[in-house]
């Protein structure tokens, strides 16, 4: 069998080598925000607030992450977001799921008349006050469900979880089970869960990050400091400053005021982005496939 060999032109040749630049250029504008921080956070506040840190730490030191940890909020505000985003996510992914299996079935009566309803309330809502009277008169002010049940449910994670099922789980599975005498729900838990990793981790992953970076719920909703995400108390030091005077003792000696609430900015940053960094690897090789073919038009 001949292979036929393509010569490349001198146009394409420039075409390729523009696209690797703006490509670079691209990746470094990204990337360098991210690698400043992470540099900044183990480098000395000194270096920092000099502008000595560029690219990697200057007088390396763990002083911030140990300041972090110091703080008065930061295990129960670090434990309180690692609650609210599994159970947040185990309850969205659910009802995601119990919303778009039935509106991805031929068979529902007015299924288009209840996606008309969802597609309306994302382009129309009370509004705020509205929420907050909801929550309210729910009993749901100051506890954790605040933080959770608001955003239980996501009308775009339905609609892509129901064009999935409707192009991957063809009609003659759910005719063969049901010959074999298989109901409903055992037919959503044995064959449609099994066969739905991709578009489950999508939204897991959609859910997951929507929990974790919440905050403005909180500011709202919550009024008990021992209530508060993570997200929060990071706003607190990096938008209002906020140091707690009980972490200057032990570095009293290293760093002034100042050189604390930077090492704090930059150490809280790479905290609180750490463990969603540490979870994507093992979603991502489900992400690609399941946003490309929840993304189909059903």
């Amino acid at each position: 069998m001949e292979t036929t060999n393509i010569r490349e032109t001198n146009t394409d040749r420039w075409f390729n080598i523009g696209n690797y630049v703006i490509l670079s250029i691209f990746l470094i504008t990204v990337l360098y925000p991210l690698v400043f921080i992470v540099s900044a956070s183990f480098s000395s506040p000194g270096a920092v607030i000099a502008g000595k840190v560029w690219l990697w730490p200057v007088e390396p030191t763990l002083d911030g992450y140990a300041a972090v940890f110091k703080h008065r909020l930061i295990w129960s505000s670090f434990s309180n977001s690692v609650i609210y985003t599994v159970v947040g996510t185990v309850i969205n992914v659910s009802l995601t799921i119990m919303a778009a299996y039935p509106l991805a079935r031929r068979d529902l009566y007015g299924k288009n008349v209840i996606m008309l309803l969802l597609v309306f309330t994302t382009m129309f809502s009370g509004g705020l006050i509205p929420n907050y009277l909801l929550v309210k008169d729910l009993n749901m002010l100051n506890t954790m469900w605040a933080m959770i049940l608001p955003t239980a449910m996501g009308v775009f994670n339905v609609i892509i979880a129901r064009t999935y099922f409707r192009t991957t789980i063809p009609d003659e599975i759910l005719e063969a089970a049901q010959l074999d005498g298989c109901n409903d729900f055992k037919f959503v838990w044995k064959i449609v869960v099994p066969l739905s990793g991709p578009i489950i981790a999508v939204i897991t992953l959609y859910s997951a990050v929507g929990y974790w970076n919440q905050y403005f719920n909180a500011l709202i909703y919550l009024k008990n400091p021992a209530l508060f995400p993570l997200q929060l108390v990071l706003r607190e030091i990096l938008v209002q400053n906020e140091v707690d005077a009980s972490m200057m003792s032990n570095l009293a000696d290293e760093a002034n005021r100042e050189g604390l609430r930077t090492l704090l900015k930059y150490s809280l940053i790479v905290v609180s982005s750490l463990p969603l960094m540490v979870a994507y690897p093992f979603v991502q090789k489900h992400f690609v496939k399941g946003v490309m073919i929840g993304s189909l038009k059903g």
